[in-house]
């Protein structure tokens, strides 16, 4: 009986020590447990200092390809077309002769018109001679006064005579030269519209004969926003040329230009102002009436806000970055954006120079989030130190 007492006595001492261990040991694993899950470090992020910038802003227009001089050939004279001096599509210089109009009736009328001219100036001489006769009998009054007042009308009209027949003369010397059709400009030539042959008359409505287009320069002619042009444009009058860029994506070739001029009034309906650029085109390959790509720069010479596309992302279609503020949490920050150059969006409105923008790991960042913002200087030194200590680990 003493014995069985004993072992009751025994099982409950055992029993309430171990309750004193449990009871004794529960909290201090729970605290080793808890400081093991505490909260993890704030996540390493690049970041940008937001510093204005003087960058170029090309702006993107479509335009059309017009001639700088063209010519259209219509004849001066009449008559029958007998020789055409060139092929459709040649280069002609100013002065080429391009069509020949029958010259042989300007040709009689030229030497008719020579002849006049001679017999004018035969009777002017004559009359000239009777005037100085008359000049000198009058003198001893060996002639009346009447005599002399009629010698004196004679040698005025004859040299009046003569300068009417001078003029008839270059008035036949034009109209011959105008039967050999030449060309007004230098360029490209179309076709022949009439043929040899054909019968051609000068009037108002004379039959277009051919054309010819320049090809050392062209303009392209491009509709550019109001915005634009008083953003931009406007800014920059006094201080140089507006540079403009042309693009032929078939041709893989690309043209420096400037502006050559703006319209003087802006379209009510469109809100565009019509502008005209100017290229060298030596190689002959930009054609009236090509559409083609441009891009306009701005004045150059203002200091804009750009960051790097990395830090900006798009909440269905607005535009946010996120800033580093106080003690180092992510701010949410809506912004305008503009266009983009070289890897970099222009900012329109939302950042202040000196604010710092995460420019990495945007999408695992909330707002208020703290993080640990590091250049990329400091990455990278981080990085290396990584390496060496696991090189020496490793030893």
């Amino acid at each position: 009986m003493r014995n069985k007492l004993l072992s009751f006595l025994f099982l409950v001492v055992a029993i309430g020590a171990g309750g004193a261990v449990v009871y004794f040991g529960s909290p201090v694993g729970a605290m080793e447990q808890e400081g093991e899950q505490g909260p993890p470090p704030p996540m390493p992020v690049e970041f940008v200092t937001v510093a204005p910038e003087q960058v170029q802003i090309w702006k993107n227009f479509s335009g059309n390809v017009v001639a700088v001089d063209r010519a259209e050939i219509r004849p001066q004279v009449e008559g029958r077309i007998t020789e055409i001096r060139f092929t459709d599509g040649q280069n002609v210089n100013k002065g080429d002769v391009l069509f020949v109009i029958d010259p042989r009736p300007y040709e009689a009328a030229l030497t008719q018109a020579k002849a006049a001219l001679e017999s004018a100036k035969v009777q002017a001489q004559l009359a000239e001679k009777e005037y100085q006769r008359a000049k000198s009998l009058i003198k001893s009054d060996a002639i009346s006064q009447s005599v002399m007042d009629e010698r004196d009308n004679n040698r005025l009209a004859s040299a009046a005579a003569v300068q009417g027949a001078q003029a008839t003369v270059l008035r036949a010397e034009i109209d011959l030269d105008f039967a050999y059709v030449k060309a007004p400009i230098s360029g490209r030539i179309s076709r022949a519209e009439i043929t040899e042959g054909n019968l051609v008359q000068k009037s108002p409505n004379a039959p277009l004969l051919t054309t010819i287009v320049a090809q050392d320069r062209v303009y392209v002619d491009f509709e550019v926003d109001e915005r634009t042009y008083v953003d931009s444009i406007y800014q920059s009058k006094g201080e140089g040329d507006v540079p403009v860029r042309l693009k032929l994506s078939s041709a893989n070739k690309e043209y420096a230009g400037t502006v050559h001029s703006f319209d003087n009034r802006i379209d009510p309906a469109s809100g565009t102002i019509r502008a005209r650029a100017i290229f060298d085109n030596r190689d002959g390959v930009l054609l009236p009436g090509m559409a083609v790509s441009v891009e306009m720069g701005g004045n150059g010479q203002d200091k804009q806000i750009m960051i790097t596309e990395r830090a900006i992302a798009t909440d269905q279609d607005r535009k946010y970055v996120f800033v580093i503020g106080e003690g180092n949490a992510a701010i949410y920050r809506e912004i305008k954006i503009g266009s983009s150059v070289s890897g970099k969006r222009l900012v329109l409105d939302g950042l202040k120079e000196g604010e710092r923008v995460i420019s990495s790991g945007l999408t695992h960042i909330r707002p208020g989030m703290v993080v640990n913002p590091q250049t990329q200087a400091e990455k990278d030194a981080l990085a290396l130190a990584s390496e060496q200590k696991q090189a020496e680990t490793k030893e």
